[in-house]
């Protein structure tokens, strides 16, 4: 079954805390690819050489892709609560790192799996959780004298403009739910007695 739609964070982002002296920093990125989910948690790896502990997550929707790691601290308490907090969150495409500053006391495995799972969710919060909605991109020309109409009718239809491109004549990109493309062309072929149609040049995810 074809996704329209899902959830994702909209940056890359950061947020931290101190827990028994360890101070915990929660970095979140959207990522397309296991490519750039590795890069991500190489680049955190690398910025923070010195820290106990580098624990990692990633969700992806590419081939339903789910992946984490404890990066050393005991079985379950890392990586684990923080792959649950983007499945519970809903969250795909996205890779959430925590470092971990030792400060000398232990927490044990309850004080670990809280840590990490606030870590991970206050990354998310950072990065700002939205929905990505499948669109259909079109393009549209018209003469000078539609242009004032159809750069209304566009949102007014729960379209987004993307570009405008003034030649000869206006031609106009934009991205529109395909539930709401149908009642876009009925509304357009009113507004123009039927002389202009939207040509659908490919699909794509917009935020939504």
């Amino acid at each position: 079954m074809d996704i329209t739609s899902y959830k994702t964070t909209e940056k890359k982002a950061q947020d931290e805390f101190v827990e028994q002296r360890s101070r915990f920093i929660g970095y979140v990125r959207p990522v397309k690819t296991e490519e750039e989910a590795l890069a991500f948690i190489e680049e955190k790896k690398k910025q923070h050489w010195d820290a106990r502990h580098n624990v990692y997550a990633y969700v992806l929707r590419e081939g339903g892709i789910q992946r984490y790691s404890d990066d050393g601290e005991p079985h379950g308490t890392a990586g684990v609560p923080t792959l649950d907090v983007l499945l519970k969150s809903g969250v795909t495409d996205v890779c959430v790192v925590v470092t971990r500053y030792f400060g000398g006391i232990l927490l044990g495995a309850g004080g670990l799996v809280r840590a990490y799972t606030k870590s991970a969710k206050l990354a998310l919060e950072a990065g700002g959780i939205i929905t990505m909605q499948s669109c259909n991109i079109c393009r549209l020309s018209c003469d000078y004298n539609m242009y004032g109409k159809l750069s209304g009718l566009i949102p007014s239809c729960g379209g987004v403009i993307d570009d405008t491109d003034f030649g000869e004549n206006v031609t106009l990109g934009f991205h529109i739910a395909p539930e709401r493309f149908r009642s876009f062309e009925k509304q357009l072929a009113d507004i123009s007695c039927g002389g202009l149609a939207a040509e659908i040049t490919g699909e794509d995810f917009f935020k939504m």
